[in-house]
């Protein structure tokens, strides 16, 4: 297989797809930004070779599913979309997410029935795996496409690294950090700055979707490196000053310097919950 590289990415592509491209995936609620949204559409549908599998890890009700879905299916793959996720959601959660795009309200906090509903145009290209993404196996196979937004503190993201990376494809897979530009989860751009070798940032998405190449394979010497778990705060900020360098191609290093503020301003902290 030729191996791919930043080119791939250069002038936006995603940007130019025709209006409307979004149009059947528009019921399913998403947290997503609309350039993250065509983003992950493109990448299914024109970056995607069908070498192996979409992985979505922490799909939430479906929304970014059902966007790589979309592509996967106009494009005539075949490989499967694998989404995980604990399918929860909380009444605040409900109220501002799902009823505020739609969806009549419920009972209780169990969302995978609605997922499922959702995503049912697309039923014969998805497995879904509920429960928490750090107890879950990999033996699929190859991984072209992994989506990463369940990075929500360090231990649960050095264990998805764990399961997921492994299988990635040397010159021709992509990881998409969803949050990497978020200021509360700043680990993210620590964990990829520790993986340089391994991997490369080849695009944004706006607002906090970062993307990158997978140029090594990842192994266990590779996945050492880059857990975060247990790091100094002073080892934070050095990997965060390596990530900002590595994003000014990007025009995201002041997005980075965010990240540098928010660890500075909660020394210790390395879960969303405890980031102020």
């Amino acid at each position: 297989m030729t191996k791919r590289d930043a080119s791939d990415f250069a002038n936006t592509p995603w940007r130019t797809q025709g209006p409307g491209v979004l149009d059947p995936v528009r019921p399913v609620p998403t947290m997503l930004g609309e350039d993250e949204q065509l983003f992950y559409h493109w990448l299914t549908h024109d970056w995607s070779r069908d070498a192996g599998a979409t992985v979505d890890l922490g799909c939430f009700a479906g929304g970014s599913t059902a966007r790589l879905a979309e592509g996967h299916r106009k494009a005539g793959h075949s490989a499967m979309i694998h989404a995980y996720d604990r399918f929860g959601a909380s009444a605040p959660v409900k109220e501002s997410i799902l009823y505020a795009q739609g969806v009549a309200p419920f009972e209780g906090e169990d969302i995978l029935p609605l997922a499922t509903a959702l995503l049912e145009p697309w039923t014969e290209q998805i497995e879904l795996h509920p429960g928490l993404i750090e107890d879950q196996i990999w033996d699929e196979g190859p991984i072209e496409i992994l989506v990463m937004d369940a990075s929500k503190n360090t231990r649960s993201m050095d264990r998805m690294a764990e399961i997921f990376f492994p299988s990635l494809i040397p010159g021709g897979s992509v990881v998409v950090q969803q949050d990497y530009l978020h200021w509360k989860t700043p680990w993210i751009a620590v964990q990829m700055a520790r993986m340089a070798e391994h991997f490369v940032p080849v695009t944004v998405a706006d607002p906090d979707t970062v993307a990158f190449l997978c140029v090594k394979a990842v192994d266990q010497t590779a996945l050492a490196a880059g857990r975060c778990s247990g790091l100094s705060d002073a080892d934070m900020r050095d990997g965060l000053g390596q990530a900002r360098a590595a994003m000014r191609p990007f025009a995201a290093a002041p997005g980075v310097k965010k990240l540098i503020r928010a660890t500075k301003a909660n020394p210790g902290a390395r879960a969303t919950y405890q980031m102020r």
